[in-house]
């Protein structure tokens, strides 16, 4: 995937605004433990940022995938993972199904603000007790009208402090797992919604996390997106943008942590030397630009077959599991070459140290990513057919 004229002036005005209106706020964010969703989505808005390939008619730019993808890039560039992180979900996990298959009226009242930054949202798939195990949430909506009651909640809410609105996967039916599950868009001003206090973790700490309890919520059978029992499908289909989205917004990021490796040990010495002219330090930089470039390869290919219509579950579970491994990886060497500054919170490669781990747990975590790839190998115990038994075999079987 080559970018045009278009995505270039595209990422050059994302950088602009992120130069201006994000980074220098970043510090103050962190140590706040959270950051202005609706102040940086509204700025975000006004650019249409947000709704890049979303409907024309609800406030979105129309676009294809690849400038979407441009775009995701340069959030690399902000100086913590917990603002690219909170955008993504914003635009990238909690609206792509509401945009795909959600109905004229609910559209209009959910992503068109959105899309403008008026609204923040949030998704809602993980339980405490299903996470990965999409399959078993136990939230639950029954039927009262022509409305549906909520009862339960959600984990590991990111937004959730501040949204406006959920989307959220819940059973609607007590069918098979897969067609039981529907996705719906809770306000989070409904009665009998109910938000636990900021998680203090270990990264992404300025992005705010919650668990979110529903008792009895009422909201219209009309704020369900698409078809009922259609849930599980749709929400696959969201993993998928999710899952691109955690690889190509982490290309910048991993650009910039070895640009700034290379600067420090430049300037570093030790026995008489740079740290950087050590053999073992420039071969092992040279590796890990190499697997920067690999991943950001496999980012494009995955991207070009989306737009072309094709499947990508494989190749976007690929993007997800290698960009996750190579945070970690990167992570670590880079902060080993700072020595003792590394360990310091004020050293920006401490700070990418501790957000990049979620990576490889959040959004389905590497085990679950090996999972699905290897089912699609036909390696895996539950995707493999009987085969005929060999003469040898049926020879050892007992008449």
């Amino acid at each position: 995937m080559i970018y045009g004229p278009d995505h270039l002036e595209l990422q050059a005005s994302m950088s602009r605004l992120i130069a201006t209106e994000i980074n220098p706020h970043v510090e103050a964010w962190e140590a706040a433990g959270a950051f202005p969703a609706h102040e940086v989505f509204r700025k975000l808005g006004k650019q249409s940022l947000l709704g890049i390939n979303k409907p024309v008619e609800y406030g979105g730019l129309g676009l294809d995938y690849t400038y979407a993808t441009a775009y995701h890039e340069m959030l690399g560039e902000v100086r913590c993972g917990s603002i690219p992180m909170a955008i993504g979900v914003q635009s990238d996990m909690a609206t792509p199904a509401l945009a795909k298959h959600g109905s004229d009226e609910l559209r209009e009242e959910f992503l068109r603000p959105s899309i403008t930054g008026e609204s923040v949202a949030c998704l809602g798939v993980s339980e405490t007790g299903a996470g990965s195990d999409v399959a078993s949430i136990q939230t639950r909506a029954r039927k009262d009208g022509d409305d549906y009651v909520i009862d339960g909640g959600k984990m590991w809410t990111t937004n959730g402090a501040q949204a406006d609105w959920m989307c959220a996967l819940v059973n609607t039916s007590d069918g098979a797992p897969h067609r039981s599950k529907s996705l719906v868009c809770i306000p989070m001003d409904a009665k009998g919604v109910s938000r636990s206090q900021k998680f203090d973790k270990l990264g992404m700490r300025a992005s705010d996390t919650v668990q979110v309890f529903f008792d009895g919520v009422r909201i219209p059978q009309r704020n369900r997106i698409g078809e009922e029992g259609m849930g599980f499908i749709y929400q696959m289909e969201q993993f998928q943008e999710e899952r691109l989205f955690a690889a190509s917004s982490s290309l910048r990021s991993l650009d910039i942590a070895l640009d700034d490796t290379i600067a420090y040990t430049r300037q570093r010495e030790a026995f008489g030397k740079s740290i950087l002219d050590n053999q073992y330090v420039h071969f092992r930089l040279a590796e890990l630009k190499t697997e920067v470039e690999l991943l950001r390869s496999l980012v494009y290919r995955a991207v070009e077959e989306y737009v072309s219509g094709r499947d990508v579950l494989t190749l976007a579970s690929m993007a997800k599991l290698k960009v996750g491994r190579l945070n970690r990886e990167l992570a670590d060497a880079c902060l080993q070459y700072f020595g003792g500054m590394g360990y310091m919170n004020e050293t920006p490669i401490s700070r990418y140290y501790r957000d990049t781990r979620l990576a490889s747990i959040g959004g389905g975590a590497d085990e679950i990513m090996l999972g699905i790839i290897s089912k699609n190998m036909g390696i895996a115990p539950s995707a493999r057919k009987p085969q005929p038994a060999t003469t040898i075999e049926r020879a050892k079987t007992p008449a």
